[in-house]
């Protein structure tokens, strides 16, 4: 089965100067794969570049079996959407109001999220952080992407807000065959909804292997990689 974003030894970085080292991923319809590695290990980096508003070092990136040099804009256009560590909410408009602006199916997203229904007529700057990342994501997934990466979606919010918007990113890959890069600090929750487990530290690869086998060694994995490091940029 041909993969729906493929990098192959990808080299990125800033100014010519590499933080990430030699890349190869495959995402595939229907599975989510989670990026995990301590701070500065490169994992947004990664996500910045292979959704093209970084220019890739070195390597090569495909998507749909097709090799892109494309900015983000048209890779967004070939099904490529991207759910930054930042809120993307337009905080002066309302909840319906923003998913106009994006382009959303309301229905879709109320789908999705019915939690948001009653905060149709709310600003996004009076909802919670949690219900801003639902309204963010019910954005992205309502526009049925191919292919969806996601960038610390939990930062800052409870266990349960978590476990609602990854249970959302499950049933985005199980329902509509999205193939979905995670990038998430709540390792735990993301090796209960994930296929495929990758672990980056000083920007290469270090682990690679399926979810529950990670899970199973998880305190090993934590121990030699997941720890903080400091001299990491």
């Amino acid at each position: 089965m041909t993969a729906l974003l493929e990098a192959e030894g990808l080299s990125a970085g800033y100014h010519g100067h590499p933080i990430v080292h030699g890349l190869d991923l495959e995402i595939h319809p229907g599975k989510v794969c989670a990026l995990l590695g301590p701070n500065g290990a490169g994992k947004t980096t990664t996500l910045l570049t292979l959704a093209g508003d970084l220019p890739a070092l070195n390597g090569r990136i495909a998507i749909n079996g097709r090799d892109t040099k494309a900015p983000m804009h048209k890779r967004a256009r070939m099904g490529l959407s991207f759910v930054t560590e930042e809120r993307s909410v337009f905080m002066r408009l309302t909840v319906a109001e923003n998913l106009r602006v994006g382009r959303t199916k309301r229905e879709r997203a109320l789908r999705l999220f019915p939690e948001l229904e009653p905060l149709l007529r709310r600003r996004a700057g009076l909802l919670s952080g949690g219900e801003q990342q639902m309204l963010t994501l019910a954005r992205a997934l309502a526009r049925g992407p191919k292919i969806l990466l996601i960038d610390e979606l939990s930062l800052g919010l409870a266990p349960l807000v978590v476990a609602r918007l990854l249970e959302a990113v499950r049933a985005a890959a199980d329902e509509e065959g999205v193939g979905i890069l995670l990038v998430e600090q709540h390792v735990r929750q993301a090796l209960k909804i994930a296929d495929e487990v990758l672990v980056m530290r000083r920007g290469e690869i270090v682990v690679r292997g399926r979810a529950a086998e990670v899970a199973s060694r998880l305190t090993d994995v934590e121990a030699a990689y997941l720890s903080s490091d400091d001299s990491e940029v």
